[in-house]
């Protein structure tokens, strides 16, 4: 299995997790309640923290310096680096977990303005709950910058499992005997507890890598390097992480639904993201910053960046459709128990097809910025990064608010206007991305016969898709997803198999019964 596979799989693995906390969740929580809406607005404020600081920032500041120095063999000044900077983030980290602690009431004042009496108060008393939690995760994405940069990325990614399971253990424990409010703070409990398992469970692989030690040291280069390079990325997640949170700013004012439905939809949203676009960026970034380090290696990056865009685009596009075509029975498979009911699923389906929109856009974009960290170029996707705030704000205050209000629709289904507005907005800070890429690479992209390939054979499966769906007798809601989703996978590959495209042919070799191992060697 190639990196990107092993990124794929430990990504797969987190992913399967947070999609079954996600049901069991649903199950006890609904979607109309006040208590899910507060769960999951407390759920976003912390994490603010954890995106900010996390695994974005400190691959885009970290692990170039980090990767580089291991591939130029210098081992011990690449222990002192990550030393020093584990030492640095747990300072930072340390003081604003204790200012989230402190000003939680403002804090859930700024970002849930929609939410009053009760409601407030249950999601400030989760918020001061969670921001530990998020500081562990934290220190989690140092964890994984280290990991990384050694390829070991199964267990980096895998990790999450350990956190998603502590979730849903406390739901199995709780769900059936406590009241919503009460089961939502212990819910919170159990996500601080999978926090700090997950920093633990990774805390004796660092150790067989690499020789951390109690370093405070903010004068070597290397580590100025890393503190020069976090400041514009911060700042270009930071911005991104503000896009999100304006999103469930507006969405508590849609009424109660609004931000439980779009926290669910974000979920199943972001797999595909996760699953293709960040596993193939996460792979190419020490790949391309050890690249980069040579005079010559313009030419190699920009091969990378290419061949990785193909297999990005091979499978989102698909997913987008998917979306698109059969929002409601992925939502209704993988939601639809308990209190979440059927009409809950096509509420969901109408954010999920909002999000379709730009996601093509947001994977790629990501795999664009990956390629400027490794140029150690941080600046450039902060320009652009503000750009698409500003969009993304605007365009979603208008499709969110004034659009529903003069077509005559329910207020909540304000929250499939604020993922159309993303997506539009994403789509232009990836072509801004890609040009100035261009500009000191030569030409990179998709070429247009191919994406015309996968579109066509995207929207062929989704019409047989539907036909299937249409001779579905009604039956459980996973059985039809399994029915109409297998089908619409099995002629979407046919079809590419048909026009000769090499990505599904490659996807056919690796899962051949009885292949070698000696076989999957070359695409390592």
């Amino acid at each position: 299995m190639g990196k990107a596979g092993l990124v794929a799989a430990g990504i797969l693995l987190s992913r399967l997790a947070g999609l079954v906390r996600l049901r069991v969740f649903a199950h006890y929580f609904g979607l109309q309640s006040d208590a899910a809406d507060a769960f999951n607005a407390a759920f976003r404020i912390p994490n603010f923290l954890q995106n900010l600081f996390g695994e974005g920032v400190l691959s885009g500041s970290f692990i170039p310096v980090y990767a580089g120095l291991l591939s130029k063999g210098e081992r011990e000044e690449a222990d002192r680096v990550a030393s020093a900077v584990g030492a640095l983030l747990l300072v930072v980290v340390s003081g604003l977990v204790a200012l989230g602690v402190l000003f939680a009431p403002a804090v859930t004042a700024t970002l849930a303005p929609g939410f009053t009496g009760e409601k407030r108060a249950l999601t400030t008393s989760i918020v001061r709950i969670l921001f530990p939690g998020a500081g562990l995760l934290v220190m989690s994405a140092w964890c994984l910058g280290i990991l990384n940069s050694h390829h070991r990325f199964l267990l980096s990614y895998a990790v999450g499992v350990v956190w998603n399971a502590a979730m849903i253990a406390t739901l199995l424990i709780y769900g059936s005997a406590s009241e919503l409010p009460r089961l939502a703070v212990l819910l919170a409990w159990g996500s601080v507890v999978g926090s700090a398992l997950q920093f633990a469970v990774q805390l004796p692989a660092i150790a067989s890598l690499a020789r951390i030690r109690a370093v405070w040291d903010a004068t070597s280069s290397h580590v100025r390097t890393v503190v020069v390079n976090f400041v514009p990325v911060f700042f270009s997640r930071g911005v991104v992480q503000v896009s999100a949170y304006v999103d469930s700013v507006i969405a508590t004012l849609l009424g109660t639904g609004a931000v439980t439905g779009l926290n669910n939809a974000q979920l199943i949203y972001t797999l595909p993201v996760s699953l293709f676009g960040m596993s193939v960026s996460a792979s190419e970034l020490p790949a391309m910053s050890g690249a980069a380090v040579d005079p010559a290696g313009g030419a190699v990056v920009r091969a990378r960046l290419n061949a990785a865009l193909r297999q990005i685009a091979f499978l989102v596009v698909p997913s987008a459709v998917a979306f698109l075509a059969f929002g409601d029975v992925v939502a209704a498979a993988l939601l639809q128990t308990g209190r979440f009911g059927a009409s809950d699923a096509r509420y969901v389906w109408g954010i999920l097809a909002g999000s379709a929109v730009g996601l093509l856009a947001s994977t790629t974009g990501r795999l664009y910025s990956s390629t400027y960290y490794a140029l150690r170029d941080t600046r450039t996707p902060l320009r652009f990064a503000i750009v698409r705030v500003i969009l993304t704000t605007a365009l979603g205050y208008l499709f969110a608010i004034p659009l529903p209000r003069a077509i005559g629709a329910p207020a909540v289904w304000g929250a499939a206007g604020l993922t159309a507005s993303a997506g539009i907005s994403g789509w232009i800070e990836m072509l801004l991305l890609r040009r100035g890429i261009n500009a000191r690479l030569g030409w990179t992209g998709l070429p247009t016969g191919f994406i015309v390939q996968l579109w066509l054979s995207a929207v062929l499966a989704a019409a047989v898709g539907w036909g299937a769906r249409l001779l579905v007798p009604a039956m459980h809601p996973i059985i039809v997803a399994a029915i109409v989703l297998g089908v619409y996978g099995v002629i979407y590959l046919a079809s590419t198999s048909a026009m000769g495209l090499p990505e599904s042919a490659a996807l056919f070799r690796r899962f051949r019964p009885g292949r070698s191992r000696a076989a999957q060697l070359p695409s390592e």
